[in-house]
This record gives structure tokens, sequence and C-alpha cells, in this order.
């Protein structure tokens, strides 16, 4: 044993065990939230689009949630809900979100691509004075959430 850690000091030494018990219940040295909670987080919420509030397909759009998928494989989010205070609720439908990558859940109409998802909504859903973006996964679990209030102009980076 001595050989193989020589070039360790007596602190490191130590704290050897400690990391392979870490490793052993978590599977990982470095476990990130984002990784424990499945891969996903809210990333920017665009909560207060441009201009005034006419309720215009364009204007819905420029509302949105990105998530962003923080694991080193692709995620599917079918099921997943995302939903704020007032449980305005967006399931999900068979999206996969690949490794690295965003998608933005807009408000509004408009085709699904890898990159883009819609609510299909005729209104606004996120308040502009403030607000939880919360997102869960089907059987209920937590994923992460995102808050902001009149100090934040009109996105917020989670």
């Amino acid at each position: 044993m001595d050989d193989i850690l020589g070039g360790f000091s007596m602190r490191k030494r130590a704290a050897l065990p400690a990391l392979a018990g870490a490793a052993i219940l978590t599977g990982t040295l470095l476990s990130t939230p984002a990784e424990a909670a499945g891969g996903v987080t809210i990333y920017h919420v665009w909560f207060d689009s441009p201009g005034s509030d006419h309720g215009s397909n364009a204007s819905l759009n420029a509302e949105w949630v990105q998530i962003k998928n923080t694991s080193r494989s692709a995620i599917s989010l079918k099921g997943y809900v995302l939903k704020d205070v007032s449980n305005h609720r967006y399931t999900f439908k068979n999206i996969k979100i690949g490794a690295g990558k965003y998608i933005k859940v807009h408000t509004g109409k408009g085709t699904d691509t890898a990159s883009n998802t819609y609510q299909n909504r005729g209104w606004y859903v996120w308040n502009n004075t403030s607000d939880t973006a919360t997102l869960t996964k089907s059987n209920g679990s937590k994923v992460d959430t995102c808050s902001w209030t009149t100090r934040n102009p009109s996105d917020k980076y989670c």
C-alpha cells in the first residue's frame, strides 16, 4: 500500500477511504445537484415578453422557459411537468433533450423541434411581478425550480 500511496501526504492518505466510500454510495466522486436530480435543470426564464401583453402568438412565444440537459447522455422528458405557482401545467410529450443541449418551452402555438416546444396556450402563463417555474418528473418528484420577482427586469438565469 505504501508503494501505491508513496507520493501522497498523510492528509491525502486519510481522505482516500472517505472518497472511496463516497464513490460507492453515490457511484461517482463528484456529483452535482443537477446530475443527482436527473440531469436537467431550469436554465433561463423569459417571463415578460417584449412590448405590451396583447396576446398575439408572437408575444406569447416570446415568453419561455429554457431547460438544460447537464448530463452526458440524452434524457427523455416524456411525462415531465412544467408548472407555475397558479398550477398552469405543461406536460412534455415524447421529447428527448440531447447531452449538453437546451430546449425552450414557449407559451404560444408552434411546431415542436429539437430545441423548441410549445404549450399551445392562448394567454400568458408566467407572471411578470413574481412567479416560480417548477419542473417535476412524471412521478411528481421535483427536479428543479426557478423563482423571480420584480427585481428581475424581464428574464432570469436560474
